[in-house]
């Protein structure tokens, strides 16, 4: 699986007009099954994104995770983390889990934070979404698992 996080103060997303899902200091975590992951794959990334040292200590050392700070996390998938733009101008994504098993792990993955004792809310799977968020460093950074 595939993730890209960025520390935030604030982040929400909405589908028609609508706020669906919403965070404030903690993660944004746009999240992409590849094909080939397994629910094993979700444990792992879920571990790795809950443990995560990139927020301030007291001597201003990214030493923190978002549970440290009693942060939250947005969970939002995107399969277009899976893009492939080594050839041509139009990226390919057929790197990426199938729709139907996509979403199961996507599905899976935030439960899998959450079980990690991170408040966590998420977009719509295969949704028209529109994010908002408010970079906090900014701080930005690519997992794979």
């Amino acid at each position: 699986m595939r993730a890209l996080l960025q520390r935030v103060s604030e982040a929400s997303v909405k589908v028609d007009g609508e706020v669906i899902g919403q965070c404030g200091q903690g993660l944004m975590v746009l999240v992409c099954a590849m094909q080939g992951d397994t629910e094993a794959n979700a444990d792992k990334l879920a571990a790795k994104v809950a443990k995560c040292r990139i927020f301030e200590d007291d001597a201003g050392k990214m030493n923190r995770s978002v549970l440290d700070i009693g942060g939250s996390a947005l969970v939002v998938s995107q399969f277009t983390l899976a893009a492939d733009t080594r050839s041509g101008n139009r990226p390919g994504f057929s790197t990426a889990a199938p729709p139907a098993e996509g979403q199961h792990l996507y599905q899976y993955f935030a439960k899998q934070l959450a079980t990690q004792g991170l408040p966590v809310e998420t977009g719509r799977f295969g949704a028209d979404m529109k994010v908002a968020l408010v970079n906090d460093g900014p701080i930005t950074i690519w997992m794979d698992v």
